[in-house]
């Protein structure tokens, strides 16, 4: 990945992690705090604490390497010394509801913002709210809506994706369509000029109609396709109908004639064959392998697989967002990174909200984007010269900016992952008609909703 976003201080090294407090994020240009003139909260509180306990599950590669120089560059800044408590995402969803319980809470979390996590952790008062802090420092103007939505929730927790805030992410997710070049150029596909959703479907007929496979799907686990349905169903059915239907909010229907169309779309490209042989019979990793060594067209992935497929096929991979019938916006499912939080009795919440606001900053975006990590904000400015993460980036940054980031659907009630899973992959499998298929959804939306 190329990494030609340095700190603005030239003198400084990409490797002198040490050294980035001259310049750190949070010490001057936009978006930054600390300053002389900053008049935010968290200022007397920095002043009089000299310890932050920090739980975060950043334990991989280039995740690791933003936290450390970050953590570095902020115990420089603003004399305090950070408490690094990192564990994998597992290990951290085990530990951290005893964690929040306890007599000795960290100061701040990383939590899922999923109702299980999040939401629970919300009901039961064990996170702060950080609406009053976020109007401090002008994170509504540093975030798109959409993407703060991601972790909101009622001071009750039963509503989700509105109300306060109560987390802060550092990096994006998105789900699009990695290609191969050399595969659509043998089917004459000119992927440049795919400009709308029927654009993009008339080119799957014309792969399946020269006997070639235009989609590649691993679905032996059943989520994996929910990340074909969600980017389908984000250019028929009301982007905020789709959020209140994946966030588990009252007041929406799967049962309508925009989520029929999707389903019935999903079923099509079945019966049409423009799925690989048995996709509820392939693993995901097996699937993704097998579309870099040529075995189909187009992959309907998130941006994580991104490393894994340029390493694969080089220059050949390309990535863009699901483009958007004539007349409707671009509308992708996508997410966050998991959110920092600050625990409801932190004795440092004022200095728990200047690192929060610091590793979340303009300049902190650089260091991630450096670090092989796509930020949640100027993404698009922060891609890479080549590769395939410029596009990812960019297309992030085109969602966010001018479109819609819709939520993961299993994020709607705690059972809906083995629900959507089980009803794809009979959907897939034409065990179940379209309308079977919204029924069993919207029971068990139905009934989370109603209790």
């Amino acid at each position: 990945m190329s990494q030609r976003m340095w700190w603005r201080c030239a003198a400084v090294s990409a490797g002198a992690a040490l050294a980035l407090a001259a310049c750190a994020p949070g010490s001057g240009g936009s978006g930054g705090s600390g300053t002389d003139d900053d008049t935010s909260p968290s200022d007397d509180g920095a002043a009089g604490s000299s310890t932050l306990t920090v739980w975060d599950q950043e334990v991989r590669g280039g995740q690791d390497e933003q936290m450390s120089r970050l953590n570095e560059a902020f115990e420089e800044e603003y004399g305090v010394e950070i408490n690094r408590n990192s564990q994998s995402f597992d290990d951290l969803a085990t530990t951290l509801r005893g964690a929040l319980t306890g007599s000795e809470a960290p100061d701040v979390v990383q939590a899922n913002n999923t109702r299980g996590d999040m939401g629970a952790f919300v009901s039961a008062g064990l996170l702060l709210d950080l609406t009053d802090y976020a109007a401090e420092y002008g994170w509504a103007d540093r975030y798109d809506e959409s993407v703060l939505a991601m972790s909101s929730y009622s001071e009750d927790g039963t509503e989700f994706g509105s109300g306060n805030l109560y987390g802060l992410p550092q990096t994006g997710e998105v789900v699009g369509v990695f290609y191969s070049r050399d595969a659509a150029k043998e089917y004459g596909i000119d992927v440049d000029s795919l400009a709308t959703w029927e654009d993009f479907t008339d080119s799957l007929a014309e792969i399946a109609g020269a006997d070639g496979t235009a989609l590649m799907l691993g679905n032996i686990d059943g989520w994996p396709a929910a990340h074909v349905f969600g980017p389908i169903q984000g250019q028929y059915v009301d982007p905020e109908e789709i959020a209140n239907l994946a966030m588990g909010n009252a007041g929406a229907s799967w049962q309508t004639d925009e989520n029929l169309i999707a389903a019935a779309e999903l079923q099509k490209w079945v019966t049409s064959g423009y799925f690989n042989e048995g996709p509820n019979g392939t693993d995901y990793d097996a699937a993704w392998a097998d579309f870099a060594d040529g075995g189909a067209v187009y992959l309907i992935g998130g941006s994580w697989l991104a490393a894994d497929l340029e390493e694969a096929m080089g220059e050949d991979v390309g990535f863009f967002a699901p483009p958007a019938p004539e007349g409707r916006e671009l509308a992708t499912t996508g997410g966050t990174g998991l959110p920092f939080a600050i625990t409801a009795d932190s004795p440092n919440a004022d200095l728990a909200a200047q690192y929060l606001n610091f590793i979340t900053s303009d300049d902190a975006m650089e260091i991630l984007a450096e670090t092989g990590n796509m930020p949640v904000n100027r993404t698009a400015d922060l891609a890479p010269d080549s590769g395939v993460n410029a596009e990812v980036f960019a297309a992030f940054g085109e969602v966010t900016g001018e479109g819609h980031l819709l939520p993961y659907l299993d994020w709607a009630t705690p059972t809906m992952g083995d629900t959507i899973g089980a009803g794809l992959q009979d959907l897939i499998g034409e065990q179940t008609t379209p309308e079977a298929f919204l029924e069993t959804l919207q029971a068990d939306y139905g009934e989370f909703t109603s209790n």
